[in-house]
């Protein structure tokens, strides 16, 4: 466990729980807690989907603007490395993940819920890649991932502006995919994860990673990659367990192994 980020875990949920008064400021250290408990819940078998969560006031306004200040060039280039890797890591849980948002987004914050597969956003919550006002650009991923959730279009002029949006826009442009009384986010956001407990995690992980990896290539490309992921699947348990089923109960009555 670290001292600004943990993973807590509760009947099969597991919470990223970012927790670095006052804003969350996503410093090294933050980074590296961050992907250490991503790789916890990544790997441990009693999580079956995973919330990240900055707490009811704020999800993460952004970089550490000190720290940064500080960093030459040559620190930068050292560095931009483990931040990039470190957000996506997150990104790369084979479960579904969902970001808490609540309060502010910013920055990094931002960059961070687009690592998330789904995100659900308090009502008053603030987004934005505000980096420009600061002489540079996003570097954890905003002007990759960004991009493939809303569009070159509407990236560049949040990007260019650095402008902040606000919940309501965050949600008709895609950014976000519900919102919810900012009392409501977290319980939102278990709610959603905890219809994965009994999932067959294989073919949760097979659909991610096709989704994932073949939107990033063309579409022949995509479709074998889907090919393999799904012939794959007939090498679990769960397959067999899941048709099985569905002949004899109907569908949605299966009880799912995880192997």
């Amino acid at each position: 466990m670290g001292e600004f980020v943990r993973l807590e875990v509760v009947d099969g949920v597991g919470t990223i729980r970012l927790d670095r008064p006052k804003m969350n400021a996503l410093n090294e250290q933050v980074q590296e807690e961050i992907r250490e408990a991503a790789k916890q819940a990544a790997e441990r078998d009693d999580v079956k989907a995973v919330i990240v969560y900055g707490g009811e006031r704020v999800f993460a306004a952004g970089a550490d603007i000190k720290e940064m200040a500080e960093m030459s060039h040559t620190d930068m280039i050292k560095r931009s490395a483990g931040l990039t890797s470190s957000f996506t890591s997150v990104a790369m849980i084979p479960k579904p993940v969902v970001a808490a948002v609540t309060g502010y987004a910013l920055g990094g914050g931002c960059e961070l819920a687009l690592c998330a597969d789904v995100r659900i956003a308090a009502d008053n919550a603030t987004f934005g890649q505000p980096e420009i006002l600061l002489g540079i650009i996003p570097g954890a991923g905003g002007t990759q991932r960004l991009t493939r959730l809303v569009g070159p279009s509407k990236a560049k002029e949040l990007i260019f502006t650095g402008r902040f949006v606000a919940a309501d826009e965050a949600l008709s442009i895609g950014l976000v995919d519900k919102l919810v009384p900012a009392d409501q986010v977290y319980p939102a956001a278990v709610e959603w994860a905890s219809q994965f407990r009994n999932a067959a995690t294989c073919a949760l992980r097979a659909a991610k990673e096709a989704i994932d990896f073949g939107a990033q290539v063309d579409l022949a490309t995509g479709l074998e990659i889907e090919r393999q992921q799904f012939a794959s699947l007939f090498a679990t348990e769960d397959r067999a367990i899941g048709m099985a089923s569905f002949i004899e109960h109907g569908p949605g009555k299966a009880e799912f192994l995880g192997r």
